[in-house]
């Protein structure tokens, strides 16, 4: 298995079939925000992600952003959306992922990451075996650390082109 491979890759957290999900059995939406749910330098949630997220949220998903950035920068998010949030995530380490899984009393085939990382998002989401979803970045403007791992994903993602097994633009799920 590859581990940089996401289950699923769609162009936005906006083109998701979000009831192919429930169908499937997932109950757990790990949400990466920036340049996922909203570009880098946004500082609160845009109307269209609190729409989606309320939609989520009658469907009965639970949703919590799941994100490497400082708990002060994800505050106005878990106001304003009413979501639940892990700071400093740690992605891809597997310690933050398992405490969700304990804390929130999950099976592995009951969660889901939304990222826009391979590096980070799908590499630690299958590392601990939940759903990966893949998506484009909104923007190509990242934190400075971020570029280190944009260089490492755009080689794992030409390795995978190379196989077969992934190409950008060749969305599905």
């Amino acid at each position: 298995m590859n581990n940089f491979h996401p289950d699923i890759y769609q162009k936005s957290i906006y083109s998701i079939d979000y009831n192919k999900l429930k169908e499937r059995g997932i109950k757990c939406l790990l949400f990466d925000l920036d340049n996922t749910c909203i570009p880098y330098k946004e500082k609160g949630p845009t109307d269209k992600l609190k729409k989606l997220f309320f939609k989520l949220e009658e469907k009965n998903f639970k949703v919590i952003i799941f994100s490497n950035s400082p708990r002060k920068r994800l505050e106005v998010f878990k106001k304003e959306l009413n979501v639940d949030c892990c700071a400093k995530a740690g992605k891809p380490r597997k310690k933050n992922f398992l405490k969700i899984i304990k804390l929130y009393d999950y099976d592995l085939s009951e969660i889901a990451i939304i990222g826009d990382q391979i590096v980070t998002d799908i590499y630690g989401g299958n590392r601990v075996g939940i759903t990966t979803i893949l998506i484009n970045p909104i923007s190509n403007i990242d934190m400075p650390f971020t570029k280190i791992y944009r260089y490492i994903e755009k080689k794992k993602i030409a390795k995978m082109t190379k196989q077969g097994i992934f190409k950008v633009g060749n969305y599905y799920d």
